[in-house]
């Protein structure tokens, strides 16, 4: 099953993509859906024939979740990526925060902010939570996965290296697209662990190319190792870290400047198409 949240009229809907049609599943967004116990079965049981439908071509999609309560990302965890950084591979996940504000759509533009002068791209993998969890295990932790997206987590790299914390060069307001939808696992080769090819373009040039099979931690094991900290609630999202080819680890580094368009893709789930543009000060 794929769910989205589809912008219209001013609003938004969940839905419910069938071929070439959105099936409207009566509640505002995805994240809303998910708070449901029974959200699979009501989701798989509205039809074109007792829901409102939507076209797909043309669709406008809202961050797969707008409002998630927290977006836990995960830094080095692809071997390839830890390789071209010049780190050694970490005994556990290295873990850092976005929020809300910074989610845009699979379509919006990314904003690049004045202040930096090293505005990086990132595709992941990204976990979709479907139920309340605290310190979960093997099955559990399986069960809590409602599905995989995609996500673009843009850095701000200058900014990102000014402390040793990363946080401050990874919560820019509005420039980490994630989206368009939520691909139960089910639907997956691997399905909780999926081995799903990975992509990045930038202007038609490809920058990353990968698999989430070279995932150091997977998903699963990520949900048990953030549910060990913090509680995760419907709709919280799991960035699950980025392959080599970035453009801060290039000799000379590569940034992305303004205009350019970003695809990031992952089979099975989807693409992200944006535009850089240029953030106007207020």
């Amino acid at each position: 099953m794929k769910l989205a949240t589809l912008r219209t009229d001013g609003t938004t809907k969940a839905v419910r993509v069938d071929g070439d049609v959105l099936i409207d599943l009566g509640v505002p967004d995805v994240g809303t859906l998910l708070g449901r116990d029974d959200w699979a079965e009501y989701a798989a049981a509205a039809t074109a024939e007792n829901a409102g439908t939507y076209t797909v071509e043309g669709a406008e999609y809202a961050p797969v979740v707008p409002q998630p309560s927290k977006v836990i990302c995960v830094g080095l965890n692809y071997r390839t990526h830890i390789t071209e950084m010049g780190r050694d591979l970490p005994e556990h996940p290295t873990l850092f925060a976005k929020f809300a504000d910074s989610l845009i759509g699979a379509g919006d533009d990314i904003l690049r902010p004045d202040e930096t002068e090293q505005f990086d791209w990132e595709v992941e993998l990204a976990v979709v939570i479907g139920k309340r969890v605290r310190r979960v295990r093997g099955e559990d932790a399986e069960q809590a996965i409602a599905g995989f997206t995609v996500l673009n987590d843009i850095t701000c790299r200058d900014w990102q290296f000014r402390t040793r914390e990363w946080l401050q060069g990874k919560m820019w307001d509005s420039s980490t697209p994630v989206g368009p939808c939520l691909v139960t696992p089910d639907e997956l080769s691997g399905g909780v662990r999926p081995a799903l090819d990975v992509r990045l373009t930038v202007d038609g040039e490809v920058m990353q190319s990968d698999s989430t099979a070279d995932l150091l931690f997977d998903p699963v094991a990520l949900v048990e190792y953030v549910s060990t900290i913090t509680r995760l609630n419907p709709g919280d999202i799991i960035a699950t870290g980025t392959p080599g080819g970035v453009g801060h680890a290039r000799k000379p580094g590569r940034y992305l400047v303004g205009g350019e368009s970003v695809v990031a893709e992952i089979d099975g789930l989807g693409r992200l198409e944006n535009r850089v543009v240029k953030e106007k000060s207020a």
